[in-house]
């Protein structure tokens, strides 16, 4: 069984259609049903059906599927083996983050990495948390950096994680609203506007008003993007609990004010997140080897610093 095969197995299993997976492998649809049917025949068995709501995995479609996730990964470990064992030390490096993250976070501090290791070719993406996850499960980039909190998800045994900086939470408010007075029975009479039940920012005002014995916050609406939230509690439309770092510039532009937090103080962790693998490549081995506590500056002392460095998405 070619890679290749198992690869486009796996997107159109994800995906549950063809032209969508036809996108994330980079190939003509044509192409995918054709290495399908080529997989199929190999083994012998129909690996997909249809059914309303796209391709759905057959019993031997989904028997196949942990199996192709192994032996890609393996070829993946492979790789870095001989890797390492010719003493490469540099490499490819496709890393994903929140957008927020990449910009005030990770901008100066990949530049810093790329000085001291200018072999490294980086490649930053930038995607919501779920899809960060699930690219890092589906191979498309070797570490995420995101925001996380107890309760927020399982832990997926497929992954390490560290936690590199904790990020203070803010209460905002439309512009003008910046009293420090205020209390938590005044919170209760305004709307929020939250992201979903179980994140981090949401069970910190879930859990202050239920023990201040005050039920749950009103809510204006549930947003998944940090940014999002930020544009509507500016529009008007109630209250919001974010990372500092995500509206610190939207502060200082009066877009947004902070409102003195009434509930004890909670932070927002911000982790880097990996697969693991039994032999990790040579580049994500220097970035792991790095990275310290607040993604602290990799350059050495004396270092010249680089005036222009790209990275490529």
């Amino acid at each position: 069984m070619h890679p290749r095969l198992l690869k486009t197995f796996l997107a159109v299993a994800r995906t549950r259609n063809v032209t969508r997976a036809a996108a994330g492998v980079n190939l003509a649809q044509s192409s995918v049903s054709d290495q399908i049917q080529a997989l199929e025949a190999e083994l012998g068995a129909s690996l997909f059906t249809r059914s309303r709501q796209g391709l759905e995995l057959t019993p031997a479609g989904e028997a196949l599927k942990p199996y192709a996730e192994e032996l890609l990964a393996l070829a993946d470990e492979a790789r870095a083996a001989v890797e390492g064992a010719i003493g490469q030390r540099a490499g490819s490096l496709s890393i994903g983050a929140l957008e927020t993250i990449a910009a005030v976070k990770l901008a100066g501090w990949l530049a810093d990495l790329q000085a001291v290791h200018p072999g490294i070719d980086i490649k930053l993406k930038i995607a919501g948390s779920g899809e960060l996850l699930r690219r890092l499960g589906d191979g498309e980039i070797d570490v995420a950096f995101c925001f996380d909190g107890p309760g927020a998800r399982e832990p997926d045994e497929r992954f390490a994680r560290r936690t590199v900086a904790a990020e203070p939470l803010v209460l905002i408010a439309p512009p003008g609203e910046n009293r420090t007075d205020v209390d938590l029975a005044t919170l209760a009479e305004k709307r929020f506007v939250a992201t979903a039940t179980g994140c981090v920012y949401r069970a910190m005002v879930d859990r202050a008003f239920a023990e201040a014995g005050l039920g749950g916050p009103k809510l204006a609406a549930e947003v998944g993007s940090i940014d999002a939230i930020a544009g509507m509690v500016a529009a008007g439309a109630g209250l919001g609990v974010v990372p500092r770092l995500a509206v610190a510039a939207a502060l200082d532009r009066g877009e947004v004010a902070e409102l003195a937090w009434p509930g004890p103080a909670r932070s927002a962790d911000l982790v880097m997140i990996w697969r693991r693998r039994r032999v990790q490549p040579p580049a994500l081995k220097l970035l792991l080897a790095a990275v310290g506590d607040d993604l602290a500056s990799v350059r050495p002392a004396g270092a010249r610093p680089r005036h222009a460095v790209s990275f490529p998405s």
